[in-house]
């Protein structure tokens, strides 16, 4: 991605996170975890994550990831990291929109790269606290689990 159009998200930032705010305090709550009070504080480390991922990104192309997925739907990341990508995707077609220069197989590029460096990172949180989620276990594994040992 250029150094212009990461720079530019940059400039963004505090714009991009208050639609982020507001988009997710419209998504489902599916858990008392996904309370949009609570995730809001992870926006601004999950920023600098993305930026710096960008930032880091090689020039060689990158096939952006498909969405994550949680087995039983309660992970409150996903509406989280699903909020963020529609923001994000929304800041660079507007930068992309205010900077003609570009062509078109360097905005395709910047796309696959936003797409790539969002996804990674929202594959990595979802995955890991679907990884102590007692849902993702069929319902006799999680009756094994919580029942008290047999005398």
């Amino acid at each position: 991605m250029q150094e212009e159009v990461v720079h530019a998200l940059r400039a963004k930032r505090a714009q991009i996170h208050a639609q982020w705010e507001t988009l997710l305090r419209t998504e489902r709550v599916t858990s008392p975890m996904a309370n949009p009070d609570t995730l809001v504080y992870l926006i601004d480390s999950t920023l600098e994550d993305l930026f710096s991922g960008l930032h880091q990104l090689s020039a060689k192309h990158r096939s952006p990831r498909s969405a994550a997925e949680c087995p039983c739907g309660r992970n409150p990341l996903l509406a989280y990291f699903h909020a963020g990508e529609q923001v994000m995707l929304e800041a660079l077609i507007l930068i992309q929109a205010s900077t003609p220069h570009l062509l078109a197989p360097q905005r395709d590029a910047a796309m696959a790269a936003l797409l790539s460096v969002i996804r990674t990172l929202a594959a990595r949180e979802i995955n890991a606290f679907c990884a102590v989620c007692q849902h993702r276990l069929g319902t006799t594994e999680v009756a094994a689990h919580t029942r008290p040992p047999a005398h």
